[in-house]
């Protein structure tokens, strides 16, 4: 069996689950049951049929809903693996850093195209990082500062996982001096990124040591479920970018967040309406349970 989830950013109206039913018959889905409205803004519809036609059917419905269609068995995640930059923060680090070097056009042209898919992610980042040579290394805790915004709903999707003992890794294809305070913001047990080259005070241009790309992306999930004796059917993962795929492929649950057209065509699920709260009603998690920030 499985479950279509219909999530409104504001609320789920009559007419929408109307059309949601019509539109898994029209899949030749057969529904089995439906919840009664969780929120005032999300439906859990269980069905039996070919998921992929129903998440097809489901996903020309009009207005600022969200879906997501997936197997009943597993719902509930035990591993959560996010990458960082336009995911669990707001903005792209090495673009905003760039903007301190006064180069933020030039940077930020190269990182769409490299999240697009159409570069080289490990030539792309060396190539930009090397612009960066000679920027004075207090321009990262200013961007800290000054720059970097929490994603709405991450903090209470990473802690209500975690308090029910799922484990939850930040990975990054940006740098460790800007994942590592995000990760502790936010809740992560722990994170993966590059590390800037530094020397005095200034950026040498370089990286120093292995790059955190798709591939290493995608070994980090593999060897952090195995670390916790967890199928990867029990792991979801969410990314917005070209170098999150293989991640979002391989994980049981793959969410693309507001993201380029290739990740969320790769994705299970692609999430553009909601905040990241959303990946926790795809769990069946309402809000009733949600350790919010203001609570631990």
């Amino acid at each position: 069996m499985f479950i279509a989830t219909l999530i409104a950013k504001e609320s789920l109206k009559e007419r929408d689950i109307r059309t949601a039913l019509a539109s898994l018959v029209a899949s030749g889905a057969r529904i089995i049951r439906q919840s009664d409205l969780i929120d005032g803004r999300v439906l859990d519809i269980f069905f039996a049929g070919d998921p992929v036609s129903a998440r097809a059917h489901l996903e020309t419905i009009d207005g600022p809903i969200d879906i997501a269609v997936q197997p009943q068995a597993n719902r509930l995640k035990k591993l959560l693996i996010s990458d960082m930059d336009s995911t669990m923060i707001t903005i792209e680090c090495i673009d905003e850093l760039a903007d301190y070097a006064g180069i933020k056009p030039q940077i930020a042209a190269i990182t769409e195209r490299a999240m697009l898919g159409e570069l080289d992610f490990e030539e792309a980042l060396r190539g930009r990082v090397a612009l960066l040579e000679g920027l004075d290394s207090a321009a990262i805790q200013q961007c800290l500062d000054e720059r970097v915004n929490i994603m709405p709903g991450a903090e209470i999707l990473v802690r209500t996982m975690a308090g029910s003992g799922a484990s939850t890794i930040l990975v990054s294809g940006g740098f460790t001096r800007f994942a590592k305070p995000v990760a502790q913001a936010i809740g992560f047990d722990s994170f993966h990124a590059n590390i800037l080259g530094e020397e005095g005070s200034q950026l040498t241009g370089a990286l120093d040591g292995p790059i955190v790309d798709s591939s290493r992306k995608e070994q980090l999930l593999e060897s952090h479920a195995q670390a916790a004796s967890l199928p990867l059917d029990l792991c979801m993962a969410v990314g917005d970018g070209a170098n999150d795929i293989p991640m979002l492929e391989r994980a049981g649950l793959g969410v693309a967040y507001h993201a380029k057209p290739k990740a969320a065509a790769a994705a299970d699920v692609a999430i553009r309406h909601n905040d990241l709260t959303a990946l926790l009603y795809i769990q069946g998690i309402a809000a009733d349970q949600w350790i919010t920030p203001s609570s631990h």
